[in-house]
């Protein structure tokens, strides 16, 4: 049910990427959690934005070196593939040049 917290996956991730969450980062993983069927929240210093949101994710204003709790509320297997993606993600450092 959704008050049962062990539905949700989490991560926490390290924001590397120079320039922080900018709108490019943004709408990157944007792009990432809406292959995701699921609800996708990112939360930052107790702070929670959908992470299917640009605006949202713009608005933790998260610069380098920022920790962010990646989570993933839905079906497991794809929750864990689509967390798995972020990850990716986040240590390609968003493709900065």
């Amino acid at each position: 049910g959704t008050c049962d917290s062990s539905d949700t996956l989490q991560k926490e991730l390290v924001v590397q990427n120079k320039i922080g969450i900018q709108a490019r980062p943004a709408a990157m993983i944007v792009r990432v959690a809406n292959t995701y069927a699921g609800e996708v929240w990112v939360e930052k210093d107790d702070e929670q934005v959908n992470g299917k949101s640009i605006m949202g994710l713009m608005m933790l204003a998260a610069g380098k070196g920022s920790k962010l709790k990646v989570k993933a509320e839905g079906p497991t297997e794809e929750g864990i593939r689509m967390l798995e993606e972020m990850t990716a993600l986040f240590e390609r450092r968003f493709e900065e040049a």
